[in-house]
């Protein structure tokens, strides 16, 4: 494969990691949003604490997406800097949450994820993972 090919390829497979992690959240498949993360994938800016390890971290999700009903995650174009089998990627992104107590209320997130990811065993995986909220609004209908 060119050296052209390769960075097309690997920009695709580095958006479907996104793709994958806000299709696991919204339809509750943990097991799908587990599988986007390495084993001792760092997290941060998602609470008042830092989270180690992927099982941790998909534990702590689940938790916390139990106040909410359905929720729709909106990714932005992602920019994408491969180095070989390291990448950063910075995405944007828009999500409603409706909560489960009153479903006429919404929680919008506007926010940007930086996001390391490393090829390994061949795919993709986040092994830092970083919530940089620009906003937070709460409507009810």
């Amino acid at each position: 494969m060119s050296d052209l090919a390769q960075y097309a390829a690997d920009r695709i497979a580095l958006m479907d990691v996104m793709l994958k992690y806000t299709k696991g959240v919204d339809n509750r498949d943990l097991a799908l949003y587990r599988s986007v993360f390495a084993d001792d994938v760092e997290v941060v800016g998602f609470g008042k604490e830092n989270y180690r390890g992927g099982d941790a971290w998909t534990a702590y999700v689940k938790e916390a997406l139990a106040q909410y009903g359905p929720t729709q995650h909106m990714l932005g174009p992602q920019l994408a800097t491969v180095n070989g089998d390291n990448a950063h990627c910075r995405t944007d992104v828009q999500a409603l949450h409706y909560l489960k107590d009153k479903p006429d209320t919404t929680l919008t997130l506007w926010a940007t994820y930086e996001t390391d990811m490393k090829r390994i065993g061949g795919e993709w995986k986040i092994v830092r993972h970083e919530l940089i909220s620009r906003g937070t609004r709460i409507q009810s209908d």
